[in-house]
């Protein structure tokens, strides 16, 4: 899927005047939403798709970037939007520790490890009450009560992710990278220290997750551990954000953010109040039903295998076209 400049240049406009072009609330919250996504799926997909490392535990980052701006409140008294620039360090350590001890193990074991370590932070911020204040959660009052400041700075956040990233892969880091992903003993072999350039690629992902987090804070002015450190709502989101637009490519997460954050709230509004109150509770199924779908006929997302439909878009029409013909 080529990225001409001028169809990003008509998408940037259209993004920027949407606030003045969808005046409803209701979806500048779609968008807003979204946005979120685009970082937190396109940090995923650094680790994951370009470098290689599946992890099932983003939403340590994403919690954790919550928490800093929930608790700049609540413990030191300063504004959540301090969280915005405390949050992301504070994740990176965060991944940086982590990468530390699940960096010694491979491929389905480092996958479960991720998923150990965010049921131990989840646990953790509903045990320790006297800081996290536990399941009854923290809760601030927003900054601002229209959307629109919200809706540019997380489409400043995305904008900033989806270019950081595009700057590293095309770096010497973002080669080690898909070294790493593609043979790790090759690229040991060759000198490349993957513990060092796995732990990079972590902490850029962790960096841009707790971001999002902390954006989360500000925006939703409430949190809880099965919110934030949901590995439901938020680290296997972020992996079906990536897998319905494309692993391992710049523009497959932004495309899948839009997907899943759309659908999902098409199904929970049960088809904006067309359909019986019952269909919201099918979102879960469809969302399994699309990932069967995608990996049994789009392996590589809809962004990795655009080739590929356009083909089938062009061939089928060729088909109607020449079935047409005949019948004349």
């Amino acid at each position: 899927m080529n990225s001409r400049p001028w169809v990003l240049g008509i998408i940037g406009l259209l993004l920027l005047a949407f606030p003045f072009l969808v005046p409803s609330d209701y979806y500048r919250h779609i968008l807003i939403i979204s946005l979120m996504w685009v970082v937190i799926g396109s940090s995923w997909n650094l680790l994951a798709g370009y470098t290689g490392q599946v992890s099932f535990g983003h939403a340590v980052f994403f919690g954790t970037g919550a928490y800093t701006a929930g608790l700049c409140v609540t413990k030191l008294g300063i504004s959540a939007w301090w969280g915005l620039v405390l949050g992301g360090p504070v994740a990176l350590l965060v991944g940086l520790v982590i990468g530390w001890i699940c960096f010694r193990l491979r491929g389905p074991y480092f996958a479960l490890a991720t998923i150990a370590v965010g049921e131990i932070f989840r646990l953790v911020a509903i045990a320790w009450r006297d800081f996290t204040e536990g399941m009854e959660g923290i809760l601030i009052i927003q900054t601002y009560r229209s959307k629109v400041p919200y809706y540019y700075l997380a489409l400043l956040l995305a904008a900033g992710c989806i270019l950081a990233i595009h700057l590293v892969m095309r770096s010497k880091w973002g080669y080690y990278f898909v070294a790493i992903r593609e043979d790790q003993d090759v690229a040991e072999a060759i000198g490349i220290s993957t513990f060092r350039y796995k732990s990079l690629s972590l902490m850029i992902s962790s960096f841009f997750t707790g971001v999002a987090g902390a954006f989360y804070m500000n925006y939703m002015a409430f949190i809880d551990p099965h919110v934030v450190f949901s590995l439901h709502d938020v680290s296997i989101m972020a992996i079906l954000v990536g897998i319905i637009g494309g692993v391992g490519t710049l523009w497959g997460p932004p495309l899948g953010a839009l997907v899943m954050v759309w659908l999902q709230e098409t199904f929970r509004s049960s088809f904006f109040g067309l359909l019986p109150r019952w269909v919201s509770e099918a979102h879960v199924l469809v969302f399994g039903l699309l990932v069967i779908f995608v990996i049994r006929y789009l392996a590589n997302g809809i962004v990795g295998d655009w080739a590929h439909i356009k083909q089938l878009i062009f061939r089928s029409k060729a088909a109607s076209f020449s079935t047409g013909g005949d019948r004349s």
